[in-house]
């Protein structure tokens, strides 16, 4: 077990310095960090309500109220009843939220694409290996280590 905490830490210190270098790579007053999520969960999973995004996303319905509320007054979500229960409502992402969904993905996919044309095609290939692992290793639901 202690290979894989270590393991584990090499890992998590790597994803962490990518991570905020892309985010470094953003361009000035962009989407924030939860509104990028909201967008993107509505992008790759359609129409949901608050709780399920929430849910989805790690997060409390009400540390997302204002970031729905916000997101709904710039146009770039829609806000309709539910059909099957009038109580709750369904967030559909709008054409001006996904055209800003792919503008803050492009400025930080043109600083990763040339940083990957750096590479070998085996460490590229090794990277693209290790997204479709991360991917799957970010999904999974692990349990007793619930935060």
């Amino acid at each position: 077990m202690d290979d894989h905490l270590a393991d584990a830490a090499a890992l998590r210190r790597a994803v962490v310095r990518v991570n905020r270098r892309l985010r470094q790579e953003r361009g000035e007053g962009g989407l924030s960090p939860n509104q990028l999520a909201v967008l993107g969960h509505l992008h790759a999973h359609g129409p949901a309500t608050p709780g399920r995004i929430a849910a989805r996303e790690r997060q409390r319905p009400q540390s997302l109220t204002r970031v729905f509320a916000d997101l709904e007054a710039e146009g770039l979500i829609a806000r309709e009843p539910d059909a099957g229960d009038r109580r709750q409502s369904v967030l559909t992402l709008t054409e001006p939220g996904r055209r800003a969904l792919e503008r803050d993905m492009a400025e930080r996919d043109i600083w990763l694409a040339a940083a990957l044309s750096t590479l070998g095609e085996t460490e590229r290939g090794v990277l693209t290996l290790a997204a479709a692992l991360l991917e799957r290793v970010g999904s999974m639901e692990i349990p007793g280590t619930e935060v």
